[in-house]
């Protein structure tokens, strides 16, 4: 096969969002400068940037993107690696408020079901309109109860986090909730969740594919999952570690007063951060500012949650009323 033959091959088997994602997939080569395939259909990659080959069997690829359900927005953009994916916070019920936050411009909208002010019918509102935009619906679950695991991604959410994570164990529970057999013990039968994704798959497809499309996400928030944080980054089946800074901070002796991060509690989040690039997995971090979403995502946070619907209602508000009654604008933030 040519190199054009190649390239072709490429795009009308796995779109040009393959070719770009490459790069991500090769430890971050990007301006993949040369492809050819032999004979026994293997690709050879090279950057001309860092000078490496790089070796793939066609049918490997084939297989790592035909895994994958359509739609799959924060997925996508890990594979791609090519910026911190950003996404928001809901913890207002309403299919507005998700439709609103969703059309924001970002890959994901976080339903709170934990703090949040959204109950099992608000989230069965939410993940579909999240869906409808385009945008990757996420869910925080109240517990890491595996009913509530399966609720969750039965109505069609694209990955779950789960809170309060203490132990490797927990940790396991959580992938078995989440993952179809083999690999795990969740039930088949929702007839909403393949709805979710554009085009939408065959119950038979979704079945397939869930395991390595959806997203099975752990925040490290409590002194017994930072002290075994490497053993739970290593797990199959985790996929990222989400730092809850402010209940971290709480449970680790050094909470955030007035918004200030202490360096105990900072060189924690920097030990999550590197037992997660150990892994292979994903850090992702909550965000109280868009200042402090872009400091982190230059620190290398791949997912970061740059606002949260509540606070931004607070603030916007602030601002207007103190601008009404010729006052200074609070500081902006809300009450974070």
């Amino acid at each position: 096969m040519s190199i054009p033959d190649a390239a072709v091959y490429l795009t009308l088997r796995h779109n040009m969002a393959a070719l770009r994602g490459l790069s991500g997939i090769v430890r971050s080569v990007p301006l993949i400068s040369r492809c050819a395939v032999s004979a026994n259909r293997t690709l050879l990659l090279s950057s001309g940037k860092f000078n490496l080959n790089f070796c793939y069997n066609i049918q490997s690829l084939k297989r790592l993107y035909s895994k994958m359900l359509q739609g799959c927005v924060v997925k996508n953009a890990f594979l791609k690696n090519e910026t911190p994916s950003i996404g928001v916070w809901q913890t207002l019920p309403g299919q507005n408020v998700s439709r609103v936050l969703a059309r924001a411009g970002v890959d994901w909208v976080m339903v709170d079901c934990e703090h949040g002010n959204i109950d099992d019918a608000a989230m069965h509102e939410a993940v579909p309109t999240i869906a409808s935009c385009g945008v990757s619906p996420l869910v925080r679950m109240p517990d890491m109860q595996g009913w509530m695991i399966k609720r969750a991604l039965d109505a069609g959410a694209h990955g779950v986090l789960i809170p309060l994570l203490r132990s490797v164990e927990e940790a396991k529970k959580v992938v078995a909730a989440a993952k179809f057999p083999p690999q795990g013990q969740r039930g088949l039968g929702s007839p909403f969740a393949m709805e979710r994704f554009n085009p939408a798959p065959s119950m038979t497809e979704y079945l397939q594919h869930a395991n390595d499309s959806l997203l099975t996400m752990v925040q490290i928030e409590t002194q017994e999952a930072l002290d075994v944080v490497e053993e739970i980054a290593a797990i199959p089946g985790i996929d990222v570690l989400f730092i809850g800074l402010f209940d971290l901070g709480n449970n680790i002796g050094h909470p955030i007063l007035d918004g200030v991060i202490k360096p105990e509690l900072q060189q924690a989040m920097e030990r999550i951060l590197e037992a997660t690039n150990k892994a292979g997995k994903k850090c992702g971090f909550f965000a109280t500012s868009g200042e402090q979403a872009k400091e982190y995502a230059d620190k290398g946070f791949h997912m970061i949650s740059a606002a949260l619907d509540t606070t931004l209602l607070q603030a916007s508000l602030g601002v207007s009323l103190s601008a009404a009654r010729g006052q200074q604008a609070p500081k902006a933030g809300g009450r974070y």
